[in-house]
This record gives structure tokens, sequence and C-alpha cells, in this order.
């Protein structure tokens, strides 16, 4: 390990009172349960389910929530747990494919406050956090940051500095990341191996996308659902980094890289004749040709052959089935 502060000072497994110098259990109130029902033919039923169960943070009086979007994405229907045990049911408000946050809005008001929306940017690596999951202390643990570095994902998503932590919470999905004000510094995404400020070692942890990406795109969230920005351009092609190459290991079903006929076991050379050597590259080659609908030109390795793909690109949100109100 190459960080520079002191690994051998203890985390609890569970916050304390007295390790903090907010208002421990007010703060973790915030903290709800979301579980998600989703239709069997939604697009995104086959990769992510159709019953989908993780955390949300209140953030509004009112009852907005804040939660990671590919638990509501394409939800028919949302409920949410307080730590108190009562239930109300929710709207998926929207969903970000940038940042990855998703709104909810609770169709009733919990009887808990709201969690004070904090700066990510203030975050040192080697900072104090809580990692909360609803249930309270019992299901919250302390940690550190490990990292703040830039992040990329299969699904064509790409993060400039997400923050990493340690240990990893078992049930990551839409945890509130606390700082050591008690205010909500991130939202949690996903277990990663990678915890690291390398991205090299093998430290378990968490991957949390930075509040301070909800700022500029909150009211456009939740006055429409979406926010104002041109979108991508989307290919539908799961490409991960095999032996330093780029290897498409999926296709989206009828998604934009399947209907180019683009293979699984194809290697991405270039985008539009630039040679591209990693995700981050390859994803921001894609969305510099153009907004959404834009042919995207692909060389690809095919059995040893050179071969040119032109993949008529589209957005996420064509194949995804809108929020339903009940």
């Amino acid at each position: 390990m190459s960080e520079e502060f002191d690994w051998e000072i203890p985390l609890s497994a569970q916050p304390k009172p007295e390790q903090v110098s907010f208002d421990l259990d007010r703060a973790l109130g915030a903290v709800v349960g979301l579980r998600a029902t989703i239709p069997e033919d939604a697009f995104t039923a086959g990769i992510l389910g159709t019953e989908r169960t993780g955390n949300g943070v209140l953030i509004g009086a009112s009852g907005l929530v804040l939660t990671i979007g590919y638990l509501i994405a394409e939800a028919e229907s949302v409920w949410l747990t307080s730590s108190d045990g009562s239930v109300l049911a929710g709207h998926a408000l929207g969903y970000d494919f940038e940042s990855g946050f998703g709104l909810v809005q609770a169709l009733g008001r919990f009887n808990v406050q709201a969690l004070e929306v904090g700066s990510s940017a203030a975050l040192e690596v080697g900072d104090f956090v809580i990692v909360a999951g609803e249930g309270g202390r019992r299901r919250s643990l302390n940690a550190r940051v490990t990292a703040k570095r830039e992040f990329a994902g299969y699904w064509e998503y790409v993060l400039d500095e997400a923050v990493f932590t340690a240990p990893p919470h078992p049930n990551w999905g839409g945890c509130g990341l606390i700082d050591r004000h008690g205010q909500l510094v991130g939202i949690g995404s996903l277990l990663v191996r990678q915890a690291g400020a390398g991205g090299n070692d093998t430290l378990d942890g968490n991957m949390i996308v930075p509040i301070d990406l909800l700022k500029p795109i909150l009211d456009d969230m939740q006055t429409l659902g979406r926010t104002q920005r041109p979108p991508r351009p989307w290919l539908g092609a799961y490409v991960t980094e095999v032996d330093e190459a780029l290897v498409v290991a999926g296709l989206a079903p009828e998604g934009p890289a399947e209907q180019a006929e683009l293979q699984v076991g194809d290697q991405v050379l270039a985008v539009n004749r630039q040679p591209v050597g990693s995700l981050v590259e390859l994803f921001r080659s894609v969305w510099a040709v153009g907004e959404a609908g834009v042919a995207v030109p692909l060389t690809v390795m095919r059995n040893g052959e050179p071969h040119e793909v032109r993949v008529l690109s589209a957005t996420r949100d064509e194949f995804m089935k809108a929020p339903q109100l009940h």
C-alpha cells in the first residue's frame, strides 16, 4: 500500500455516537430501504433483474429520495422503508445516466429528517466516513476514503473522479456516504476489488458516486426526470479490458451494436480511425463523435483481421420503459 494515512487505526464495524460530533442516529435515520419491481419485458430486466433492493437517502423535506439509478430503472413500483418501520410508496422521478443518480419521490411523509448535502470535493484520501444503509447503526459501518480517481464501467459509463472507500459495505446499492460533519457526500454504486489509490491493488471496497455531480442537475431531474444536456451516443456494447485489449464481452439485445453486427469477441482498436487503448479512451472517443443518433465508425479485430463497423448510435431512453405512477 502506498497511501500515506495510517491503516492501523481501528475501524469499528458499526459507528458509535461518541466517534462523531453530530447527531448520529438522526443522520442515519435519513437512509431508507428501497424495493423496486420491474416488468419482465423491461429492457434492463435480463441484466438487473425484476426485483431490486437497496437504499436511498432522504434529501428533501417533501420526501425527495436520492439513490443509485439502476435500482429504479424502468420500475413499475417503488416502496420505501424507514428505520422506524414505516413504509411509503414512491415514484421514480428520473435517472441520470451520466452520473448514475436516481431520484424517487415518496408519496407521503416520513417521520425522519432529511440529510444535509455536503461537498464531495472536500473529501481527502484517508478521511473517516460512514457508509450507511437503511437500519441505523447496525446496517452502517465506519470506513475511510481510499482513493479519488477516474472510473470507467463496461456499460458505457465514466466518472472523472469517483470516491472509493474501504472496508466494503455488503449492501452498497444506494447507501449514503456521510462525512465527519454529518453531511451526505456520495451514493454507493458498486463493490470493487481495486479500491486503492492506484487502482492496481486488491483492496476490496465500494465505489461511490460523488454528491457534487448532483448539484448542477437536481432541478432538471426533479422537473423533467432527466437533464437538459444533449444525450450521449450509446452503442449497447459491453466492452471489457482483457490483457490490455478492449474486447466486446456482450451486446444489448437489439441495441445499436448488435444491429450493426458487432460481435462478442471483437477487439476494438479505434473509434473514428483514432486508436483507443482503455475504456475511458473508448467511451470518450465515442462521445466526441457527436450527439446520440450519430453514426460511430469502429475499427475492430475479428478472427485476426481488421473490420470496419459503423454503429448508428441511440439513447438508452429509446429502449427503456418510462417510469410509471400508480
